[in-house]
């Protein structure tokens, strides 16, 4: 599948014609998930959430939106559904469900066999053994998706450590994941604690492109989600044009930089070489190309994580290769360092493995 975006909408804090608009906009730049959430609407009646829903699902399905509901057994309760019959989610225009709190596997195993349809999207946060039981019990898997959660409350985000766990994990099984990020601009999610809305806990203050470029840069994402509403235009369309298959820096560019060098950084797909370096990333097969020419030494003061290098003449064999810096270390005086990763993005250095490609901005 595709890698795709997404946003959320909450309809029991919305005006509608609010909703259907944001979901037009979204739908403009490309976006072709939405996720929302039916745990949060014990505020509404069933007929006042039947009649909303139905009009968004019919707005989101006009502009080839898929659209996926949170619950949990007592969403179940509220709306007197069982689990082995998904109508009453089918007859709200939902494309599926997704389960915050589970059952115990079985029930999950019969409910992707549902005639709907409906796909099953589990909580793949917790990191429990829950998806291996699931698939024990033969459920049909081409229904089965995972998303993680999102967390409201500053310092409550997953870990990298734990959200690369248990990421690995749906993958292995050849699951379709999905993340979130949070939009500074939002001011809304499903509950009133409202500190950013995020999977990852170090994302809660980056910009929404820094956010999404390091979830699909683990190779572990398919879907980034927005978490928090509205999102404004900007915030949308940057989202919309991050890149998805290939990692790509935003740079800032000394002064300096030779034509040369330029054509290095922003004509050239770099990749890390294959048997890497605890100090640097090493893009070699500019040297190749770009060795012979005159690549005087002009800027080489020592290096801090983040700066991009491009070798000199002086260094012969070596001229023209670009690095990436990963740890303080003193320059000789041979190698330029022709810009700097923006902050929020170095983040994206350590997770670059041996053979990815990348690109600079």
């Amino acid at each position: 599948m595709t890698k795709r975006v997404g946003i959320s909408i909450y309809p029991d804090q919305e005006r509608l014609q609010d909703t259907l608009d944001y979901i037009d906009l979204a739908a403009g730049y490309g976006y072709r998930r939405i996720f929302t959430c039916l745990i949060s609407e014990a505020g509404r009646t069933l007929e006042e959430t039947v009649a909303s829903f139905r009009k968004i699902t019919a707005r989101a399905r006009a502009q080839n939106m898929e659209i996926i509901a949170d619950v949990a057994p007592e969403v179940f309760q509220r709306f007197g559904v069982s689990w082995k019959d998904l109508r009453f989610f089918h007859q709200l225009g939902l494309s599926g469900i997704r389960l915050d709190i589970g059952f115990s596997g079985l029930e999950e195993s019969i409910m992707s066999l549902n005639p709907y349809g409906l796909k099953l999207e589990l909580n793949i946060s917790n990191g429990t053994g829950y998806l291996e039981n699931i698939l024990s019990q033969c459920p049909d898997k081409t229904k089965l998706t995972g998303c993680h959660n999102f967390y409201p409350h500053r310092y409550t985000g997953l870990g990298m450590e734990h959200f690369l766990k248990t990421s690995r994990c749906c993958k292995k099984h050849g699951i379709h994941t999905a993340a979130f990020v949070n939009a500074p601009s939002a001011d809304h999610g499903p509950w009133p604690v409202h500190e950013g809305l995020c999977t990852l806990e170090q994302h809660r203050s980056l910009s929404i492109a820094a956010q999404a470029k390091q979830l699909f840069a683990t190779g572990l994402i398919d879907e980034v989600i927005i978490a928090n509403a509205f999102a404004s235009e900007a915030e949308l369309e940057a989202l919309a044009d991050v890149p998805r298959e290939i990692v790509t820096f935003r740079l800032d560019v000394e002064k300096g930089i030779h034509d040369t060098e330029r054509r290095i950084l922003f004509e050239e797909l770099h990749f890390n070489r294959g048997d890497v370096s605890d100090y640097l990333i090493r893009s070699t097969q500019p040297r190749v190309k770009y060795g012979g020419e005159d690549l005087p030494a002009w800027n080489t003061p020592d290096l801090l994580p983040g700066d991009v290098v491009i070798e000199s003449s002086a260094y012969p064999r070596y001229a023209g290769e670009l690095q990436i810096v990963k740890r303080m270390m003193p320059n000789s005086g041979r190698s330029n360092v022709v810009a700097h990763i923006v902050e929020e993005e170095r983040c994206l250095i350590d997770g670059i493995a041996p053979w990815q490609k990348f690109r600079f901005e």
